[in-house]
């Protein structure tokens, strides 16, 4: 199998279109789950720019790709306590609107 390496250029476009569609997705929805999707794409744009720029550098060096590691370790610790919080706004509304995340203080 031959792989083909893209232009830079090509994989930071795919990345900021990602993080574009994340960054709307944060700030448009009123929806817990939709929200954390969100920030999902943001991370997930963050690795393609690790691991292209570490793809790229020439140094032979795979700094990009043990950080895109911790990234996606962060990001599943993230979404497990995340979900946590979800579950027990949907166990005290009945909905996951973030509107009302202020009142689980009381």
């Amino acid at each position: 199998m031959i792989f083909t390496r893209h232009p830079l250029e090509h994989m930071l476009l795919l990345s900021a279109i990602i993080f574009c569609s994340g960054v709307y997705t944060i700030l448009t929805r009123k929806n817990a789950v939709s929200i954390l999707m969100g920030v999902e794409l943001v991370l997930n744009a963050a690795n393609i720019n690790f691991v292209a720029f570490s793809q790229y550098t020439g140094h032979g060096g795979v700094h990009g790709n043990i950080f895109t590691i911790f990234v996606i370790l962060l990001a599943a610790a993230e979404a497990a306590v995340a979900l946590a919080i979800i579950i027990g706004m949907y166990q005290n509304f009945g909905k996951v609107d973030v509107d009302q995340a202020d009142n689980m203080k009381e």
